[in-house]
């Protein structure tokens, strides 16, 4: 396993990260801890989660990725042995998170009660990197469209030296040590970093956006902020939700898979996607590669990313993934990638 440094912390955590979210839905608790003892065998020390995790998103599975990871901690008695990142949800119309049923939002009130939550449910008295799952303002993120536009998407949410100032009262209870992003814009991460400067809050080491062979979005302007500021990208679906193991290739449906179960493929399925995820696995099947394998290595091998976190429904799918880390882009093989990229530019952003 190779490490890499986390923003401008003194973690080094496992290039490659373990994602979680399955757990609770498409996988029982026993096979959540068979991965996470796999994965600190492998070396992986870094793992991530959510309070809205298990996904889909249900009322009836909130927090139960939580609550995994924390019978696993009581079990193995190992919790020193993990760099733990987890979240709390942005603004929202889901009204489940909280006691109240309140609509999300990150305030003062609702950050203090998500945090707890979280730390009961994993059976930890801190949390090493706490991150907004998405921000509290409008802005086009995940699936939707990737535009800005400020006719549609105006407002503020939750000024973000408020935000802030809370998530420094935590630093200061020792139950987060440091704060990262999730699914934030340049502007929006500059913002946090320029905030925390100017007013002694703690600054964000991290963000967590998608970024994969199909989209490559992150290298537009973000990426400079992580050469210039040290906020380093945890890259979540780079295997495109397993689009680009060529698994959905001509609408094929394997059973047991995610959107085989639950229809949330959208995103890699606009127009353009196929055709280029079928040149990017033609491509692997030429070096001899297995494609997800490329795709994971491909992550592996980008300077501004911190971490690569992967997900895996089954103990095949995470060995493979795992294995990724001994996968070397060669000059060749960069070249015939970017020659795919400049045809088939970010086709699911």
């Amino acid at each position: 396993m190779h490490y890499r440094r986390l923003g401008r912390t003194d973690l080094n955590v496992s290039l490659i990260c373990l994602g979680t979210m399955t757990w609770g839905q498409q996988n029982t608790e026993a096979e959540g801890h068979a991965q996470m003892d796999y994965a600190l065998e492998k070396g992986i020390n870094f793992f991530d989660t959510a309070e809205l995790y298990s996904i889909p998103p249900k009322a009836e599975t909130q927090g139960s990725t939580e609550r995994i990871i924390g019978s696993w901690f009581k079990a193995r008695g190992n919790r020193d042995k993990v760099i733990l990142a987890s979240k709390v949800v942005g603004s929202t119309d889901m009204t489940w998170f909280r006691k109240d049923g309140s609509k999300g939002e990150l305030s003062r009130k609702q950050i203090e009660e998500a945090i707890d939550g979280s730390l009961k449910r994993l059976q930890t008295d801190y949390i090493d990197l706490y991150q907004l799952h998405w921000p509290d303002r409008p802005m086009p993120w995940g699936s939707n469209p990737t535009v800005y536009r400020p006719d549609t998407q105006n407002g503020d949410g939750i000024a973000i030296e408020k935000t802030l100032s809370v998530l420094n009262d935590l630093v200061k209870a020792g139950k987060i040590r440091h704060v990262g992003l999730s699914n934030e814009s340049a502007w929006g991460t500059m913002k946090f970093v320029s905030t925390s400067e100017t007013k002694g809050l703690p600054r964000v080491q991290s963000v967590q956006n998608a970024y994969n062979l199909v989209n490559r979005t992150y290298e537009v302007a973000l990426a400079e902020v992580t050469a210039r500021e040290g906020v380093g990208l945890l890259a979540y679906s780079p295997l495109g939700q397993g689009y680009l193991t060529g698994k959905y290739l001509g609408g094929a449906r394997p059973a047991g898979a995610r959107t085989t179960l639950f229809k949330r493929g959208q995103r890699y399925e606009t127009p353009g996607a196929e055709i280029a995820i079928r040149k990017y696995i033609e491509l692997a099947r030429e070096f001899g590669l297995d494609p997800a394998q490329l795709a994971l290595a491909f992550v592996n091998s980008r300077p501004f990313v911190h971490s690569n976190i992967i997900g895996a429904t089954s103990m095949e799918q995470l060995k493979t993934d795992i294995a990724s880390i001994d996968v070397t882009i060669t000059p060749e093989l960069e070249e015939r990638i970017n020659a795919i990229h400049l045809l088939h530019q970010n086709p699911c952003p």
